[in-house]
């Protein structure tokens, strides 16, 4: 039985004091360890400076059970990948009863698996590319007469582009099968949409304004998100006012339907010819480094790191105690 109830009673704080002591969850034992401790550091130094009791919390270090044993009133997720966006954790602190940042054990659980975000979505209505799931290297022909190229074969369960590759030629495509297939036993392509790629954050019931991604890379992978000084990003993405405020409706379309809480990113590809918005995936627990797009959308209607940080934080106050 989970020891927090959700609420709909969204709350501010008025003083640090009123989190009482903080675990920023970072680290973790997933492909993306690297950039959770670089979000999560970035996390923690901004909440000490606004006066926060914050502490770094590593799963990998120390088990989850110590976060009661060291009296902690609240965790801030900053955990990156399997362990820390797929429900494990978010359930583990249901357990021990500590009210924590982001989305719940269903929608996070759900959204980790792209294959299964995008079923979901589609049948709601938004708009997503086709796909076809690959199995077994027998499933490639298939998959190829289907979506055709240029493709992306993804894994369904990992984050920050790891795995990901674009198929331009039938030839690359087994090849592209067994990168992926080495980091999660369910793969699928997906058509590649040739045009812009679009992000829109989410803070609580708030889509903030979207961001055109311009990679120097043949598409935003892992180096061109976190380490690439080349990325281009713009903000505002320079869409008129009407696609703005579609793009926004159907972020926030995305995050409902999915069952998503607290603060999310929401991903998309415009089609370069018709102009059209097809859904990507939804991020639970984005980046929070330099190089993060939440922190960038969040400057363009005020609100600085340390503000986001503090805010997704008051997110917590949705869960309580039983």
């Amino acid at each position: 039985m989970s020891r927090l109830r959700t609420t709909d009673t969204a709350r501010r704080a008025s003083s640090a004091a009123q989190f009482g002591k903080v675990a920023v969850l970072l680290g973790g034992d997933s492909t993306e360890r690297e950039i959770s401790l670089l979000s999560g550091n970035a996390v923690l130094a901004a909440l000490k400076r606004r006066g926060v009791d914050a502490h770094g919390f590593d799963p990998q270090e120390r088990p989850v059970q110590a976060l009661c044993e060291d009296g902690f009133d609240r965790a801030w997720n900053i955990l990156h990948g399997p362990g820390g966006e797929d429900g494990l954790i978010q359930g583990a602190l249901e357990w021990l009863g500590i009210p924590y940042t982001g989305s719940g054990v269903l929608a996070s659980a759900l959204t980790m698996d792209k294959l299964k975000t995008k079923r979901v979505v589609i049948g709601a209505g938004i708009s997503a590319p086709e796909y076809a799931v690959l199995n077994t290297e027998a499933d490639v022909p298939a998959a190829l007469a289907q979506v055709g190229v240029p493709m992306m074969v993804k894994p369904a369960s990992q984050g920050s582009s790891v795995g990901i590759t674009k198929v331009k030629t039938a030839a690359q495509l087994p090849a592209a099968f067994k990168e992926a297939r080495a980091v999660d036993p369910i793969v699928f392509a997906e058509k590649f949409i040739e045009g812009p790629e679009f992000t829109v954050a989410v803070l609580g019931e708030l889509a903030l304004p979207s961001i055109r991604i311009q990679p120097a890379t043949e598409f935003y992978d892992y180096q061109a998100k976190y380490f690439r000084d080349d990325t281009q990003y713009h903000c505002p993405s320079g869409i008129d006012a009407a696609a703005e405020e579609g793009l926004r409706n159907m972020a926030l379309a995305a995050f409902r339907v999915t069952d998503c809480s607290g603060w999310g990113r929401v991903d998309f590809m415009r089609d370069e010819r018709s102009g059209k918005f097809y859904f990507i995936e939804i991020n639970t627990t984005p980046g929070m480094t330099d190089h993060s797009l939440v922190p960038k959308a969040a400057r363009q209607v005020g609100i600085d790191f340390e503000e986001l940080v503090w805010r997704i934080l008051e997110t917590s106050f949705c869960r309580q105690r039983t």
